[in-house]
C-alpha cells in the first residue's frame, strides 16, 4: 500500500513509520518540509489543503492507494484565536482533499474536542458538540469526510511522545524538559485526558487502513488522568524530581478553551479482528518505553533559554 500522509509532523511521521514497518509506502505531504527526525526515511512533497489545485497535483504525483489525513493546526489556543483560518484549513481543506481523493479510502485523525466536555468520557454514540474553534473546524471536516462513504474518522485523546523538534511539543515532552531542568511545568488539577501513546496511534491508524473501516472510531488512553496527575507520574517513571510542578486551575492558563474532560473510549474496538494485540498502553509503560530517548537527549538551544 501507498499511503499519502497530509501532515508531517510528529504523529503523520510516525504514521508513515508505521506503514513502511508494514512492508508499504508512505509519502508525507505538507505546506512545509518535516523535521529531519519526522521524515526520516520518508518521501515529502509540498502541499497546502487551502488550494484546491495543489490538492489535486499532489494526488496526481503521489498516486496513493489511501490518505490519511493529520495535518494542522492542532493549537488549540491559536485556533481559538483564528477561528476563520481554522476552518478554512480543517473544513475547507478536507473539501479539497475529498475531491482530489477521487474515491480513494480516507482517514482523519480528528479530536476530543467535538465534544463539550461535561461527561467523564465520551463513546462513538455520543452526541457531538464542540468545545470549542478548534472542535468546529475538526468536525466540519470530519462530516465532509463521512459524507463520502468511504472514510474513517478516528478521533483521538491526548496524543504524547517525546518529540523535542517540534513546532509545539507534546505534553510529556513539555513535562520532561521542565522536570530535568529545573523549571516549572504548569499541570491543571481540572483538565482530565485519556492519554494515548503516538505509537498506538500510529498502530490502529495502519490497521484499521488496512482493514478498509469506515464510520467513526474513537482511540484513548487506559487511563483517565488529570494532568497534574499525569506530571507526577512522568517524574516518578522517569526517576526525576516532581518539585517543579505547579499545581494549577485551567483556567488562565493556555488549557482554558480545552473540554474540562477530554476523554475518550470506544464502544466498537474490542469487537474489530485487525486491533486484537493493540490495546494501547498506560502511561507508566508509555514512560517506559520514551525514557532512553528522554533522558538522553542532549539539551538543545531552546531547552537552555
Amino acid at each position: 500500500m501507498l499511503t499519502m500522509v497530509v501532515g508531517s509532523g510528529y504523529l503523520g511521521g510516525r504514521i508513515g513509520a508505521r506503514m513502511r514497518a508494514l512492508g508499504g509506502r508512505a509519502v508525507l505531504c505538507s505546506r512545509r518540509p518535516p523535521t529531519a527526525r519526522s521524515a526520516a526515511g520518508t518521501e515529502w512533497r509540498e502541499l497546502d489543503v487551502r488550494d484546491p489545485v495543489s490538492c489535486g497535483d499532489a494526488v496526481s504525483r503521489v498516486a496513493p492507494d489511501a490518505l490519511v489525513i493529520v495535518h494542522g493546526p492542532s493549537d488549540i489556543t491559536w485556533c481559538e484565536r483564528h477561528p476563520q483560518q481554522a476552518m478554512a484549513v480543517h473544513g475547507a481543506g478536507a473539501s479539497n482533499l475529498v475531491a482530489a481523493a477521487g474515491g480513494r479510502p480516507l482517514l482523519l485523525i480528528s479530536t476530543d474536542n467535538v465534544f463539550p466536555g461535561t461527561r467523564h468520557s465520551y463513546g462513538e454514540s455520543d452526541p457531538v458538540e464542540s468545545a470549542n474553534a478548534y472542535g468546529r473546524a475538526k468536525l466540519a471536516g470530519e462530516r465532509t469526510l463521512l459524507d463520502t462513504g468511504n472514510a474513517l474518522v478516528l478521533r483521538v485523546s491526548l496524543v504524547y511522545g517525546w518529540d523535542p523538534d517540534g513546532h509545539r511539543p507534546n505534553y510529556f515532552t513539555t513535562c520532561v524538559r521542565g522536570l530535568r531542568d529545573g523549571r516549572p511545568v504548569e499541570a491543571p488539577v481540572d483538565h482530565w485526558n485519556t492519554p494515548v501513546l503516538v505509537d498506538d496511534v500510529a498502530a490502529w491508524s495502519a490497521a484499521l487502513l488496512e482493514a478498509g473501516r469506515t464510520g467513526v472510531l474513537h482511540l484513548g488512553g487506559p487511563e483517565r488522568l488529570s494532568r497534574h496527575e499525569w506530571a507526577g507520574r512522568i517524574a516518578k517513571g522517569l526517576g526525576l524530581d516532581d518539585g517543579p510542578i505547579r499545581p494549577v486551575d485551567k483556567a488562565g492558563t493556555a488549557y482554558a478553551c480545552r473540554p474540562s474532560n477530554a476523554c475518550l473510549h470506544s464502544e466498537r474496538a474490542a469487537d474489530l479482528p485487525e486491533l486484537a494485540g493493540l490495546r494501547p498502553v498506560d502511561v507508566d509503560e508509555g514512560t517506559r518505553r520514551l525514557a532512553a530517548a528522554a533522558l538522553d537527549q542532549p539539551r538543545s538551544a531552546k531547552d537552555r533559554l
